[in-house]
């Protein structure tokens, strides 16, 4: 039997249409472990995509051919500026799964949430009570069928009365964009999921209500994450470009089709066949992306490019690198979770990182754009470097930065 090509194009995304919503958030998370149940924490975070650096670290996995070498990594800087909780909501489970038993949330909510969620824009009084009117209808709508579904609780007291009936309490966060240099202020809304039984999660909720949460609160340096979001829209493209289809030969009538979309019976067109139509623009997810470095909004200038990341701007706040590639455009939001599929610790394994502002001299520092005022020389490499080893083995580093190395170092 003769080989043949195989299909071009992968099935493993279907329908291949632009996504419902601009922002992407995770529904599942990992099976509870005696390790999370013991405390609640939050286990996904959301981020704003602002571009690719390299970095460089020595290969610390001690099975590789590479080992203690020092490598050039690829990596995506998602900058995460503090989410704000403004609400509460408790779930119940049935026969038919979870449902939202109901939920508390802030009573001042700031304007650029209010552009977001129409029900936040009555104020007062005003405000009160159509919220109560409106949780007394939804109520009585509801009565029949699920009668302890559609509450809104107008204290966290109230909702703490039906504890005995949680099977999960999930807090509702805003993003605040309006922190970063990316131009957008209206906030995006998520769910974040806790860790631990129902009576951990609701004590961590209520002591974080109208709080600020940061994403060293989520994730660690070194750990692994998966990321989530809307890729790259293409628009409108033909088979060879969104399948991989074989141009055909000059002499062909048509050359960026495909020679047969199928069989004279059955008469159809069966879905597998490839067809022009939209690409990108779709949500995606990757697993098991590990979490190269952790800044705090202080080291945020460490890691910026002269003028900033194209098409994005300055990092001011708290940012994550993680290794490898991550779906999507400059400025869309980024869903991360802790990892659900972990099957490999020694993916990616460096030590001793550092960012490429590390390996500057002086005067290159000092005049970069991207960096914040108030970093000075010594500053950044401490920053950037970690505390790691001088650099002493690169080449091209200078004397006056191998010392000032060290010095860092000592």
């Amino acid at each position: 039997m003769s080989a043949h090509k195989p299909r071009s194009g992968s099935l493993a995304y279907y329908p291949r249409v632009r996504a419902a919503r601009h922002m992407a958030n995770f529904y599942t998370f990992p099976e509870t472990t005696l390790k999370m149940l013991k405390e609640a924490r939050p286990l996904n975070f959301i981020g704003y995509k602002a571009g690719m650096l390299t970095v460089f670290g020595k290969n610390a996995h001690d099975k590789s051919h590479s080992f203690g070498q020092e490598t050039a990594i690829p990596a995506t800087v998602i900058e995460c500026p503090p989410v704000k909780v403004i609400g509460v909501r408790a779930y119940i489970k049935d026969a038919y799964g979870m449902h939202a038993l109901g939920e508390v949330t802030i009573d001042k909510p700031d304007r650029n949430l209010r552009r977001k969620i129409k029900a936040f824009k009555m104020k007062g009084k005003a405000h009160g009570k159509a919220k109560a009117e409106g949780a007394k209808e939804h109520k009585d709508k509801n009565a029949k069928g699920r009668p302890d579904e559609g509450k809104a609780y107008s204290t966290f007291e109230g909702l703490e009365k039906d504890r005995g009936k949680f099977a999960e309490v999930v807090l509702i966060v805003q993003t605040q964009p309006g922190l970063t240099g990316i131009g957008k202020k209206k906030a995006d809304v998520a769910e974040l999921h806790l860790s631990g039984n129902a009576e951990r999660q609701l004590a961590y909720a209520k002591e974080k209500l109208g709080k600020e949460l940061r994403v060293s609160e989520v994730f660690e340096q070194g750990q692994f994450v998966d990321v989530k979001a809307v890729d790259k829209g293409k628009g409108f493209q033909g088979v060879v470009k969104r399948f991989g289809v074989k141009i055909h030969r000059p002499k062909a009538k048509k050359r960026r089709y495909v020679g047969s979309i199928g069989p004279w019976h059955p008469p159809l067109v069966q879905w597998t066949v490839a067809m022009a139509g939209q690409m990108g623009y779709q949500t995606r997810t990757e697993y098991n992306k590990r979490v190269l470095l952790l800044y705090g909004a202080a080291n945020s200038g460490a890691v910026n490019p002269a003028g900033g990341f194209q098409h994005y701007g300055l990092v001011k706040n708290d940012f994550i690198a993680v290794h490898g590639s991550v779906p999507g455009a400059p400025k869309r939001p980024v869903a991360l979770r802790i990892p659900t599929r972990m099957h490999d610790e020694h993916k990616a394994k460096f030590a001793d990182i550092k960012l490429p502002s590390a390996f500057m001299q002086p005067a290159e520092r000092a005049g970069t754009k991207g960096l914040s005022k108030g970093d000075n020389a010594q500053g950044t490499v401490t920053a950037a470097s970690g505390g790691a080893s001088s650099s002493e083995g690169r080449a091209g580093a200078g004397p006056s930065q191998s010392a000032a190395a060290q010095k860092v170092t000592a």
